[in-house]
């Protein structure tokens, strides 16, 4: 089935997935999409089946606010969970469970059948990433017929092209069908195409009778049409039985438009389908009016705007087939992010925004324990920050939602979110009184959510959109969790309860499998981020009604994180075994991945603890399913260790991924297609080549000993910087343009050996470590210049680390045979000792020793109250032996307050 590591020759094959023969099966297809639309070709010669789907065509309507009062039914749970009897909790749990979410529908298929008298040759199919293109090109006899699919954001329409070299030699007919209670009609050179969803469409992991319903009530499931118009180059087309048959063409043009009835998550879908046709005739219409070459043009352009943001190129061994396709993967994942999830659209789901089942894998919907977010991990990163917005736009929907689920069921402040959502910001717990508790009750997806609105602010530093938008959802998330606490009467600590662990199981004394108890690993990691988050926006936006001073009082209230009997970070509050010691979620390891409460410089102890959980989770066979590897490698990742990095990513690539790299999940009895694994592990690769937070920028942090050489350009660090490295052997060069806010001048400073520089390019004195630093001749630069500055650390110092920084361009270039970072793992690459061997790539931090050289770099930390700007320029700490988190502001540093301790202020003189 073709060889997704081979691609063709030619410039552009490092960004073209390649296959020899058709799909024989819908997984196997190439992809295309412009966040609205989708469509999935498989290649078939005689015949082929385009799949098609539109992001609002879903079932049901919305589900109105829950009239069930839960307060008594919490209460209870509490009360079993606080007595020891986390199995009652469990049952009792079951009565707060609401209806299942909605399902995302299946639109429309095109058929596509071609007459061809001899048998294909040299056939090949191909998705061109980097011009978002699904290709097929074959021989029949003499004749060579291509195909050339794609889907316009600018123009909203789906195209599809037909050509022959050979004039008047393509025969065929085309028809489209739907899944869906829907009826085509033929005239002339167009099909349209008009149906309804279902008012129901249960999961498919549920057999009960009649899954499918439909009703004829207007809202009750919504109207859609699709339609499809033919332009021929020669030949003739007619309308026969719902059908067009084309004969003699040179070349035939297909243009595909459609719309639904949905007009918004709180309103009833009851748009006529008439008006919804004549909606996607008007789309159709004005996509008409452009020529092929002009709808191709404006596509490219657009997607290219976005696609080549950012690039990655590595290179391996000889014979070391798991690079190229690592950098093929990092590719595809930033490629399907664009292709399902635009400005205005709604997020990716499960299977991004194509489908072709009734009833898809887990209904496609919104799964907000672990997959949506992970849609979601490489938007910042990879400077995709606009394909953020439609999860942001959804998480808006949900505290709408959220709010009267919080209120009606629980009776408390702010909003939740539980297990599963869809179109219609469903936020209630599914389960429907049947559901295990383990996934049907967890109610913390909002605080994970909102993390995406903080992470949004930290890349972009828009302090308009935290105002506006972002805090506000992030104040009211943080009243839910703070009402939600409870006292824990064996510790005296806030904790929180019921807890769950998503989806996994522990053993009570006497056996049993539960999944409710009090304080989850997870729970706490994610109000605690919250709550430090929300005082962290105060200081940007000013304080609210004294929340800060609450939240910070709550925060030293909670449970703290423990570590068990096997050296792991616990999951529990309490030392559980768990049921399953392989199990694919690792929901516990947040603070480390996608969190950054605990990495190995600040909190060693409980990384330590982290990597001893990773590993015994990898021991019993974890891990097993796409999206739960990419979780994985961005672990090792976060934990510098490039070594196991690269050893998980390989195994996602032998076992995850299909012949087309399309992330699979192992489910019976066939693998099926699951996004977020596809942009979970562009995420981890990216975590391989950069790790930032505002006060410190890591370089090839985790690089695999395999990745030998390479080159990125276009990624993202927080705080509004752009950073492109190369690299090889031990040569780094690396070019950072640092961004910061407007109207402020002192947003940057660079620390270099003994010395700092300010952020207006004046050169400083380097230290023992480094040999010099050059400047540009002349006067110091103007502050906003964009002129580069080169450092040069030459080979007398192996082991120095590159800290380059200002809102200027700047480019540091050295040879790094130790940790090449700025920030954390920089503040140890101190001197090697003579004839001692060079640090491997992502090695742990030495224990606490006197360095040659400490570096740091500072990016205005947020609460910029501990920063006097006119006092910015110099700060000396002289050459005393400095711990590294003492330099960057580790433990000792205030949780939610950022920056550095008083005592490390860079306004505070030191000897």
């Amino acid at each position: 089935m073709g060889d997704a590591g081979a691609a063709e020759p030619g410039a552009d094959a490092r960004h073209r997935i390649t296959a020899d023969q058709p799909a024989t099966e819908w997984l196997l297809g190439h992809p295309v999409g412009n966040g609205q639309l989708g469509a999935m070709m498989g290649g078939g010669v005689a015949r082929d089946v385009l799949s098609l789907n539109h992001d609002t065509l879903w079932s049901g309507q919305p589900a109105g606010s829950p009239d069930q009062d839960g307060r008594e039914a919490l209460a209870a749970v509490r009360q079993a969970v606080f007595a020891g009897d986390p199995v009652g909790a469990d049952r009792l749990s079951k009565s707060l469970q609401g209806p299942f979410s909605a399902s995302y529908a299946p639109m429309a298929d095109l058929e596509l059948e071609m007459d061809h008298a001899d048998a294909p040759q040299a056939y090949r199919r191909a998705l061109d990433l980097d011009r978002a293109i699904a290709s097929v090109g074959y021989r029949c006899g003499d004749v060579t017929f291509s195909r050339e699919l794609f889907v316009s954001h600018p123009d909203a329409v789906i195209v599809l092209r037909l050509t022959a070299d050979r004039r008047g030699m393509i025969n065929g007919r085309l028809k489209l069908t739907s899944k869906l209670r829907a009826t085509a009609k033929a005239d002339s050179n167009r099909i349209t195409l008009v149906g309804k969803a279902p008012t129901l469409s249960e999961p498919n992991y549920r057999n009960v009778p009649d899954p499918v319903r439909y009703s004829d009530a207007p809202g009750h499931g919504m109207a859609f049409a699709t339609i499809l118009s033919v332009e021929t180059d020669g030949g003739d087309v007619t309308a026969s039985d719902g059908a067009l048959r084309i004969r003699g063409a040179t070349a035939v043009i297909v243009r595909i438009a459609a719309a639904t009835g949905f007009r918004r998550f709180d309103l009833m879908p009851d748009t006529p389908v008439e008006i919804v046709r004549a909606s996607a005739e008007r789309v159709l219409a004005a996509g008409t009016r452009h020529a092929y070459k002009t709808l191709l043009s404006r596509h490219v352009a657009d997607h290219q705007a976005l696609y080549r943001r950012a690039s990655l190129e590595l290179h391996g061994a000889a014979g070391d087939r798991d690079t190229p396709r690592a950098e093929r993967l990092f590719q595809l994942g930033r490629y399907l992010l664009i292709a399902s999830s635009r400005t205005h659209t709604m997020p990716a789901n499960l299977q991004g925004v194509w489908n072709t089942e009734l009833r898809p894998p887990w209904s496609a919907n919104y799964t907000t324990n672990i997959n949506l977010q992970m849609n979601y991990w490489p938007a910042e990163s990879c400077n995709l920050a606009d394909c953020h917005l439609p999860l942001i736009d959804h998480i808006e929907r949900l505290a709408v939602t959220g709010t009267q689920t919080a209120r009606s069921l629980y009776g408390m402040p702010g909003w939740c979110v539980h297990h599963n959502s869809d179109l219609w910001a469903m936020s209630n717990p599914v389960g429907a009184g049947v559901g295990d508790p383990n996934w049907a009750n967890w109610p913390m997806a909002g605080p994970w959510l909102v993390q995406h609105v903080w992470e949004h602010y930290r890349f972009g530093g828009d302090r308009a959109f935290l105002r506006a938008r972002g805090f506000p959802l992030m104040r009211s998330c943080a009243e839910f969790c703070a009402a939600w606490l409870v006292r824990d009467p064996r510790s005296g600590h806030l904790t929180t309860a019921p807890s769950i662990s998503p989806e996994n199981l522990f053993l009570t004394a006497s056996g049993k499998s539960a999944a409710i108890s009090a304080g989850c690993t997870m729970d706490l990691a994610l109000i605690r981020e919250l709550f430090a988050n929300c005082i962290a926006a105060m200081v940007v936006i000013g304080d609210v009604d004294g929340l800060s001073a609450r939240l910070t009082g709550l925060l030293e209230q909670l449970e703290p994180y423990r570590v068990g009997r096997y050296g792991q970070l616990q999951e529990w509050s309490a030392d559980f075994p768990e049921q399953d010691s392989g199990h694919r979620h690792i929901s516990h390891l947040y603070p480390l991945y996608p969190g950054d409460a605990i990495d190995p410089v600040r909190t060693p102890r409980l990384a330590q603890a982290v990597r001893a959980s990773m590993a015994r989770r990898e021991a019993h066979g974890g891990a097993s399913t796409g999206w739960s590897r990419a979780w994985a490698t961005a672990v090792w990742a976060r934990l510098g260790d490039g070594a196991q990095a690269g050893r998980s990513l390989s195994a996602f690539i032998a076992n995850s991924v299909a012949a087309n790299l399309l992330d699979t999940h192992p489910a019976q009895p066939r693998p099926v297609f699951q996004i977020d694994g596809n942009l979970g592990i562009t995420a981890a690769i990216a975590e391989m080549l950069l790790q930032s937070r505002e006060t410190e920028i890591a370089l090839l942090p985790a690089l695999p000993p395999q990745w030998t050489s390479g080159r990125v350009a276009g990624l993202r660090a927080r705080g509004r910087h752009e950073v492109a490295i190369s690299w090889s052997g031990l040569h780094v060069d690396a070019t950072v343009i640092a961004g910061g806010a407007p109207d402020d001048p002192d947003a940057a400073w660079l620390r270099t050996g003994d010395d700092i520089a300010t952020g207006q390019g004046h050169p400083a004195r380097t230290g023992p470590a480094c040999d010099h630093v050059r400047d540009h001749a002349g006067p110091p630069l103007p502050h906003r210049a964009t002129q580069a500055l080169r450092r040069s650390m030459t080979q007398d110092f192996p082991g120095a680390a590159m800290s380059i920084i200002t809102r200027r361009k700047m480019l540091a270039s050295g040879f790094a045979s130790g940790l090449a970072s700025i920030g954390t793992s920089g503040a140890w690459a101190g001197k090697p000792a003579a004839g001692s061997a060079p640090a491997p790539w992502g090695a742990t931090p030495p224990a606490p020793a006197r360095l040659a050289c400490a570096r740091a770099i500072c990016l205005r930390p947020l609460l910029d109250q501990h920063f006097h700007r006119s006092r910015m320029g110099l700060w000396r700490r002289g050459s005393q032996a400095v711990r590294a988190d003492r330099l960057l502001g580790g433990p000792d540093r205030r949780r939610g307050q950022g920056g550095w301790p008083a005592r490390d202020r860079p306004d505070r003189q030191a000897s």
